[in-house]
């Protein structure tokens, strides 16, 4: 399993992916962000699935981006592109993956801005080869591990926050993660891209990193609890005095 969120706001974008790889009982590490950048443009790819899948599919990916006819002025025409070659890994790979009961279940998210964007843009790419841009309306994508962050990004995310936001509530939406299942796991790898800046930023934060967060949220979620209480505590005299 694995952790990928791009998170869109009104100033750009951020994007988090674990790091942690399990295959039985076997853990390794891997970068699960793929970069691509231009004197004034940049993108980045998360997926989550079969990684024999996703590498094949980036495989073809980068031989379509190095062909002299490639011209990608949009991020949309990338998305297509890239949609192409998931398709095409789906027609030589799906049945033999079935075969050996497996699924084709590569989902992608390709965040960045291209020469001719007025703006960074942001798309969830579906095994199928179909794809929808992420909005303000739902300003992030997640995919793999989902259950346990979702709620967090619901609560909180914001299209009109901070980057500097974006990146702490995405932090907290990996440890809710984290806490709950360990198939993801830090090291995490971090982008940002910033609106009007043509530099794509990125990060490995390490566990020692990520520690001090971690333990501030639970810190505040044992507070908040202890705040609840007097909300709660009508609630409990309403059940106490039910009859039995």
């Amino acid at each position: 399993m694995t952790f990928c969120l791009g998170m869109k706001s009104r100033f750009g974008l951020v994007a988090i992916a674990d790091t942690r790889i399990t295959s039985g009982s076997a853990v390794s590490f891997a970068k699960k962000i793929q970069t691509y950048r231009g004197n004034s443009h940049g993108m980045f790819i998360m997926a989550s699935g079969l990684r024999s899948v996703r590498d094949k599919a980036l495989t073809y990916f980068d031989e379509h981006l190095a062909s002299a006819e490639t011209t990608l002025p949009h991020l949309y025409l990338a998305a297509n592109a890239l949609a192409g070659e998931i398709r095409r890994v789906r027609d030589e790979d799906e049945e033999w993956l079935t075969k050996s009961g497996l699924s084709f279940d590569l989902h992608v998210i390709l965040g960045g801005q291209m020469a001719d964007d007025p703006e960074s843009r942001m798309y969830l790419i579906y095994p199928d080869g179909t794809w929808i841009e992420v909005t303000e309306d739902t300003p992030y994508a997640l995919i793999g591990e989902s259950s346990y962050g979702k709620p967090v990004l619901d609560r909180s995310w914001r299209f009109d926050a901070s980057l500097e936001d974006a990146l702490t509530i995405g932090l907290l939406a990996f440890d809710a993660t984290r806490a709950s299942t360990d198939d993801v796991g830090p090291p995490l790898d971090t982008v940002l891209r910033r609106d009007g800046d043509p530099a794509m930023r990125e990060h490995r934060f390490s566990a020692e990193e990520l520690e001090p967060l971690s333990a501030r949220w639970s810190e505040w979620i044992a507070r908040g609890i202890v705040d609840a209480e007097s909300v709660s505590a009508s609630l409990f005299a309403v059940l106490e005095a039910a009859a039995p």
